[in-house]
């Protein structure tokens, strides 16, 4: 009787967790309109390495030249990884000028395609928009 319950318990706990991870994981479409391009240029300031997706947060004029601060989606980090990105490939401080996708919400979101970095590479971003598919 306390393998059943084990095994039915361990069941249950297995289900909620992929739940979790579902709804915390989206697609590119649910959040982003591909018909909206946006390029984006000014400085990093915060850098947040985490799963599901990496992001770095950067402020960037607007055409009034009010500074606005943005928030770029990037790619899972293990797959900036194998791209050969860093943690310490942006740092706070750094001008980069950001090739994306705008949220549909309207808020300053975007969904990086490339970021061109101060030296001038360019680097995939590992942007969901690509096949519509999440990495």
């Amino acid at each position: 009787m306390k393998i059943r319950s084990t095994l039915a318990l361990a069941g249950g706990f297995g289900l909620i967790l992929s739940a979790v991870s579902a709804v915390a994981h989206h697609s590119f479409a649910a959040q982003y309109d591909r018909n909206k391009p946006v390029t984006l240029a000014g400085s990093v300031t915060k850098i947040e390495w985490i799963n599901p997706h990496a992001r770095f947060h950067m402020d960037v004029k607007d055409d009034s030249g009010k500074v606005v601060n943005w928030e770029v989606e990037l790619g899972a980090p293990a797959m900036l990884m194998r791209r050969g990105w860093t943690r310490n490939s942006l740092k706070a401080g750094d001008a980069v000028t950001v090739n994306g996708f705008l949220a549909k919400d309207g808020s300053s979101l975007a969904n990086a395609q490339t970021v061109s970095l101060s030296d001038g590479r360019k680097v995939f971003a590992g942007s969901s928009a690509d096949g519509d598919s999440t990495p």
